[in-house]
């Protein structure tokens, strides 16, 4: 990529970007309490589980069918409503609407393609990636490592771990990231689906935690 596509990229998926993510742990505060991760090889297995079969794959599909739809209203409509519609949860919907809308708005210096009021994430950063030449690849795989970190940065807290270890698990899961972003290339929407069934139902739990730091 050239310069100013790079900083482009680097700063929509800043933790600083405002999307509100550091409010969502995507079901890991519910599989924290329930005992299914406790300790950085815990969280990098259940981690490695949501990226290949769960909605770090199905995120990056989206992503990617909506940076190639993006000069086609009708089409990138219809990829939003998909998104939307394939959140098995009230707070997996939320996590991905809120981010998304927070997204669009935020980004509204570099001048977002039209999209619905509400809208998934992954369709946000994938319409906005290609309005300005920002490369497919590595975007998708941008999106991925963002994910990636911010839900370790969740563990650091909830488990607790160590800075350090939640280094070490994002280090070892770089292979895991290029992978899924490699595979989601030739992947259409008829190839979206999950089997995460933990992480899918953590996320359905979690809302029922007598406490909770997180949102989701």
């Amino acid at each position: 990529m050239e310069g100013r596509e790079l900083l482009q990229l680097l700063a929509w998926l800043s933790p600083s970007f405002p999307t509100g993510g550091f409010a969502y742990s995507h079901g890991l505060e519910s599989a924290v309490a329930n005992g299914d991760v406790t300790d950085p090889e815990t969280l990098r297995i259940w981690l490695s589980d949501v990226l290949i079969h769960g909605s770090g794959r199905n995120d990056a599909i989206l992503l990617r069918c909506a940076y190639r739809a993006s000069g086609d209203r009708e089409a990138l409509n219809a990829i939003a409503e998909l998104a939307a519609a394939l959140s098995p949860s009230r707070e997996r919907r939320s996590e991905t609407m809120d981010q998304g809308t927070s997204f669009v708005v935020a980004a509204a210096p570099w001048d977002p393609p039209q999209l619905p009021k509400r809208v998934a994430y992954p369709v946000a950063v994938g319409a906005l990636a290609a309005r300005h030449g920002v490369d497919e690849d590595a975007t998708t795989a941008a999106f991925i490592q963002a994910f990636t970190a911010n839900l370790i940065s969740a563990a650091v807290r909830l488990v607790p771990l160590g800075q350090n270890a939640g280094l070490r698990v994002l280090a070892g899961l770089v292979s895991t990231v290029l992978h899924v972003a490699a595979e989601s290339r030739a992947a259409t929407l008829d190839e979206i689906g999950s089997c995460a069934f933990r992480s899918e139902l953590a996320a359905m739990h979690h809302e029922t935690l007598y406490t909770r730091l997180f949102r989701s």
